[in-house]
């Protein structure tokens, strides 16, 4: 997945798209683990702490006011 400093790299509206994907990869993963048995049950806490990650930056940055 990505790093923090590459996260942290992005610009606000890569970040909010990079959201989006994650969100989506996630939303997935859970419907595949609720019909089948998931093959790496470890990806789950991998995407939530990205979207945890994510949303921590965008809020450091709306608090700083950029």
């Amino acid at each position: 997945m990505s790093t923090l400093s590459h996260l942290r790299e992005l610009s606000a509206e890569q970040l909010t798209h990079e959201l989006r994907e994650v969100q989506q990869s996630l939303f997935k993963l859970r419907f595949q683990a609720a019909s089948e048995r998931s093959d790496v049950p470890g990806n789950v806490k991998k995407l939530r702490r990205t979207i945890a990650q994510i949303k921590t930056i965008q809020r450091q940055r709306e608090l700083a006011g950029v």
